[in-house]
């Protein structure tokens, strides 16, 4: 192997881990209420990241949740939507228990509605 080679391949193998997320449950954003979203969201732990292909269309008041089965649970809520675009990572609140969880969800609090969901595996 050239050197090169050998960089190139080092440099795709520290970078992967942050486009294709860790070792948690993984599952694609869906657009909801009208909205178009896409990108992957993962569930690791405590932690909720929206990964680097994250996308919102403009959209009012969007804050991250979590839900199980089609239902949004506000108890859930991690802060406000920090962008719109491109990787964010929010913390599951204390005392919610992420495990009992299969999806993420972006959640409109102006109208009460879903923005993005992301059924997670």
């Amino acid at each position: 192997m050239d050197r090169r080679t050998f960089i190139a391949t080092g440099l795709t193998m520290i970078a992967a881990p942050a486009f294709a997320g860790g070792h948690g449950r993984l599952g694609q954003l869906e657009g909801r209420s009208t909205h178009t979203s896409s990108g992957t969201a993962e569930i690791a732990g405590d932690t909720v990241s929206l990964l680097d292909d994250f996308f919102l269309d403009n959209a009012p008041d969007p804050v991250v949740g979590l839900g199980k089965d089609g239902t949004y649970d506000p108890s859930t809520f991690m802060g406000e939507l920090k962008a719109m675009r491109g990787a964010s990572t929010y913390t599951v609140p204390a005392g919610i228990n992420a495990a009992e969880y299969n999806e993420v969800y972006v959640w409109c609090r102006a109208a009460n509605v879903p923005l993005s969901v992301a059924r997670v595996n």
